[in-house]
């Protein structure tokens, strides 16, 4: 269960009574508190996507691919909601919320987040809209 919206693509999670902080695997949404304070383009909107997406409370599955934690010492994931079965990850990609971050050797799912970016940045939307898209490469 989302215990906690970190930002775009981190969120804590409640693990048989433990709290774990989550990395949505394959995409990366702009930061909403990086380095110095930094502020990216379309963080706070991707932010609040997720948390409408998942909102506090919400069950979710949580796929590892072939790594389990990140050098953070994250839980590495892909996110679905157990309503529905939304593929999270998927559902910033393709909505313009997200680009894509490939890490191998977890790339079970990298085409797709691929292709959702294409799609989104192609069609002018989210945060290709609002922050331009020349200086951002797709894999």
């Amino acid at each position: 269960m989302v215990a906690k919206q970190v930002d775009g693509d981190t969120i804590r999670v409640e693990i048989g009574g433990a709290d774990e902080r989550i990395r949505f695997i394959g995409i990366d949404t702009p930061e909403t508190h990086g380095r110095n304070g930094l502020v990216e383009c379309f963080g706070k909107e991707a932010a609040d996507h997720t948390a409408q997406l998942i909102p506090v409370g919400t069950q979710v599955r949580l796929v590892r691919d072939a790594e389990a934690r990140d050098r953070y010492g994250r839980l590495l994931a892909y996110v679905y909601r157990v309503k529905d079965n939304l593929f999270v990850n998927l559902a910033l990609a393709r909505d313009g919320y997200a680009d894509v971050l490939t890490y191998p050797p977890n790339v079970a799912h990298a085409q797709e987040f691929v292709a959702a970016v294409r799609n989104a940045r192609n069609a002018n939307v989210g945060l290709w809209r609002k922050c331009g898209s020349a200086d951002v490469p797709i894999e």
